[in-house]
């Protein structure tokens, strides 16, 4: 890109509130221009493929599908362009499925606006940035997934554990709630923990990931 170029952003968030504040900021700065807004992920996923932007600004909770799978699918139809999460979540359940979706940079919507102009700036050149809180939490990953004798389920309760044999052997909530005679509700909660703990993105990826990890075989 050259320095005649500005910075090409698209925004993604379903508060029209936000999107107008984050489109005022950037109108200061002589090298952004906002090329597009979306209110939902489908909308993201289609602009993303028409207008390929150096920047997506991705909000992570909007309507038909969250900011996490259209993180990966605005990947997919333009793969260079860096997205930003900008959010007001923190937790486990958000930062690490975000990432793995192939997020740039994690922030939290209470970034100072000069310190989000920076955030986008950086990302035009490759360079992650990460709010303190989810910083800490990627190096504490980082750390036990050093520890060599780690088993990556043992955090995972004895009932999640059963729920997540079922998810790999293929079985829906419906056929895991009448096996475990539990409530689909229930279910669906142990999954979203699974899903948390693992770091995963879906119950695909997580039927996949205890395969590999040799989880299964150890009812064998």
């Amino acid at each position: 890109m050259s320095e005649q170029e500005p910075i090409t952003i698209l925004l993604v968030d379903d508060h029209a509130i936000v999107r107008r504040g984050l489109r005022a900021l950037f109108a200061l700065q002589p090298d952004c221009q906002v090329v597009g807004e979306a209110n939902s992920g489908e909308e993201a996923i289609r602009l993303a493929a028409k207008l390929v932007p150096d920047i997506i600004l991705m909000d992570l909770v909007m309507p038909d599908f969250d900011g996490i799978e259209a993180t990966k699918r605005a990947k997919e139809v333009s793969p260079r362009s860096q997205v930003i999460v900008l959010t007001s979540f923190h937790d486990d359940v958000h930062i690490f499925p975000a990432l793995h979706a192939g997020a740039l940079s994690y922030v939290l919507k209470d970034v100072d606006p000069d310190e989000l102009v920076e955030t986008v700036h950086r990302a035009v050149r490759g360079e992650s940035i990460l709010h303190p809180q989810v910083a800490t939490r990627v190096l504490q990953e980082l750390r036990q997934s050093r520890q060599p004798s780690t088993n990556p389920f043992a955090q995972l309760s004895e009932r999640e554990q059963d729920v997540l044999r079922l998810i790999a052997d293929g079985r829906s909530n419906a056929e895991i709630a009448t096996r475990l005679v539990i409530s689909e509700k229930t279910v669906k909660n142990h999954v979203s923990n699974i899903l948390s703990k693992l770091h995963l993105l879906d119950r695909t990826q997580a039927a996949v990931f205890a395969w590999q990890q040799g989880f299964m075989r150890q009812e064998e």
